[in-house]
Protein backbone atom coordinates (compact mmCIF):
# COMPACT_ATOMS: atom_id res chain seq x y z
CA UNK A 1 0.00 0.00 0.00
CA UNK A 2 1.06 3.07 -0.95
CA UNK A 3 2.50 5.97 1.64
CA UNK A 4 -0.03 8.41 2.84
CA UNK A 5 0.53 11.78 1.25
CA UNK A 6 2.25 14.47 4.02
CA UNK A 7 0.52 16.97 5.78
CA UNK A 8 1.03 20.11 4.48
CA UNK A 9 -1.14 22.70 6.51
CA UNK A 10 0.76 25.27 8.13
CA UNK A 11 1.02 24.77 11.84
CA UNK A 12 -0.67 27.70 13.68
CA UNK A 13 1.34 30.50 15.31
CA UNK A 14 2.08 30.11 19.14
CA UNK A 15 1.23 33.73 19.39
CA UNK A 16 -2.02 33.40 17.81
CA UNK A 17 -0.95 35.84 14.99
CA UNK A 18 -3.03 36.36 11.56
CA UNK A 19 -2.32 34.19 9.07
CA UNK A 20 -1.53 37.25 6.12
CA UNK A 21 0.33 39.30 8.16
CA UNK A 22 -0.31 43.24 8.21
CA UNK A 23 -0.82 43.23 4.32
CA UNK A 24 -4.69 44.26 4.43
CA UNK A 25 -3.63 46.82 7.23
CA UNK A 26 -1.17 48.14 4.88
CA UNK A 27 -3.60 47.98 1.86
CA UNK A 28 -6.20 50.08 3.22
CA UNK A 29 -3.87 52.80 4.58
CA UNK A 30 -2.05 53.23 1.10
CA UNK A 31 -5.71 53.23 -0.01
CA UNK A 32 -6.62 56.11 2.24
CA UNK A 33 -3.67 57.60 1.66
CA UNK A 34 -4.24 57.65 -2.46
CA UNK A 35 -7.80 59.18 -1.76
CA UNK A 36 -6.73 62.12 0.33
CA UNK A 37 -3.97 63.03 -2.19
CA UNK A 38 -7.16 62.82 -5.02
CA UNK A 39 -8.96 65.09 -3.16
CA UNK A 40 -6.21 67.48 -2.46
CA UNK A 41 -5.10 67.54 -6.01
CA UNK A 42 -8.81 68.33 -7.07
CA UNK A 43 -9.05 70.92 -4.48
CA UNK A 44 -6.20 72.20 -5.21
CA UNK A 45 -6.74 72.46 -9.00
CA UNK A 46 -10.59 74.35 -8.95
CA UNK A 47 -8.93 76.91 -6.54
CA UNK A 48 -6.09 77.52 -9.15
CA UNK A 49 -8.37 78.04 -12.42
CA UNK A 50 -9.91 81.11 -10.32
CA UNK A 51 -13.29 79.51 -10.49
CA UNK A 52 -14.45 83.46 -10.72
CA UNK A 53 -17.01 84.73 -12.41
CA UNK A 54 -14.50 86.34 -14.55
CA UNK A 55 -15.07 85.64 -18.39
CA UNK A 56 -13.39 87.07 -21.34
CA UNK A 57 -13.67 86.34 -25.16
CA UNK A 58 -11.97 88.24 -28.12
CA UNK A 59 -14.58 89.48 -30.38
CA UNK A 60 -12.12 90.86 -33.50
CA UNK A 61 -8.80 91.75 -34.26
CA UNK A 62 -7.20 93.79 -37.37
CA UNK A 63 -3.84 94.37 -38.17
CA UNK A 64 -3.48 97.98 -38.50
CA UNK A 65 0.15 97.94 -39.38
CA UNK A 66 3.58 96.51 -39.28
CA UNK A 67 4.08 98.26 -35.95
CA UNK A 68 0.31 97.29 -34.68
CA UNK A 69 -2.65 95.70 -34.58
CA UNK A 70 -5.75 96.17 -32.69
CA UNK A 71 -8.11 93.49 -30.72
CA UNK A 72 -12.01 93.63 -29.38
CA UNK A 73 -12.55 91.72 -26.73
CA UNK A 74 -15.74 91.62 -24.35
CA UNK A 75 -15.37 91.08 -20.38
CA UNK A 76 -17.49 90.15 -17.80
CA UNK A 77 -16.64 90.36 -13.96
CA UNK A 78 -17.65 91.88 -10.93
CA UNK A 79 -14.14 92.81 -9.85
CA UNK A 80 -11.85 95.01 -11.69
CA UNK A 81 -9.63 93.17 -14.14
CA UNK A 82 -6.12 93.36 -15.93
CA UNK A 83 -6.01 91.21 -18.93
CA UNK A 84 -3.03 91.03 -20.92
CA UNK A 85 -3.09 91.05 -25.14
CA UNK A 86 -0.68 89.51 -27.16
CA UNK A 87 0.37 89.42 -30.82
CA UNK A 88 1.86 86.68 -32.70
CA UNK A 89 2.81 86.70 -36.33
CA UNK A 90 3.04 83.72 -38.54
CA UNK A 91 5.29 81.47 -36.67
CA UNK A 92 3.46 82.01 -33.56
CA UNK A 93 6.54 84.40 -32.19
CA UNK A 94 4.76 86.86 -29.67
CA UNK A 95 5.88 90.16 -31.22
CA UNK A 96 3.32 92.66 -28.96
CA UNK A 97 1.97 92.76 -25.81
CA UNK A 98 -0.06 95.44 -23.75
CA UNK A 99 -2.10 95.39 -20.16
CA UNK A 100 -5.34 96.71 -20.13
CA UNK A 101 -7.32 97.27 -17.29
CA UNK A 102 -11.25 96.50 -16.72
CA UNK A 103 -13.57 98.14 -14.89
CA UNK A 104 -16.10 95.97 -13.20
CA UNK A 105 -19.12 94.87 -15.07
CA UNK A 106 -20.00 93.95 -18.71
CA UNK A 107 -17.40 95.82 -21.20
CA UNK A 108 -16.76 96.07 -24.58
CA UNK A 109 -13.21 96.81 -24.90
CA UNK A 110 -10.91 97.98 -28.18
CA UNK A 111 -7.11 98.47 -27.78
CA UNK A 112 -3.94 98.37 -29.50
CA UNK A 113 -0.93 96.39 -29.45
CA UNK A 114 2.60 98.32 -30.57
CA UNK A 115 4.49 95.28 -32.72
CA UNK A 116 8.10 95.11 -33.72
CA UNK A 117 7.09 93.10 -36.66
CA UNK A 118 3.90 92.92 -39.05
CA UNK A 119 1.54 90.43 -36.67
CA UNK A 120 -0.73 87.62 -38.19
CA UNK A 121 -3.03 87.44 -35.32
CA UNK A 122 -3.92 88.96 -31.91
CA UNK A 123 -5.32 87.21 -28.52
CA UNK A 124 -6.29 88.21 -25.45
CA UNK A 125 -4.16 85.69 -23.64
CA UNK A 126 -5.56 85.98 -19.91
CA UNK A 127 -7.34 88.24 -17.60
CA UNK A 128 -7.08 88.10 -13.69
CA UNK A 129 -8.96 90.25 -11.10
CA UNK A 130 -7.44 92.51 -9.17
CA UNK A 131 -9.25 92.63 -6.15
CA UNK A 132 -12.40 94.27 -4.76
CA UNK A 133 -14.29 96.98 -6.09
CA UNK A 134 -15.90 98.51 -3.16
Amino acid sequence: MPAPPPDTTPEPSAKGGRRYGNTPVIFVIGLLVAAVFTVGWGYALMNYSGNSGLQYQTIAWRVVSENEATVTFEVSGNEPAQCVVLAKDDRHVEVGQTNVKVAPGNRNLTTSVETVREASTVEVASCREQGSAK
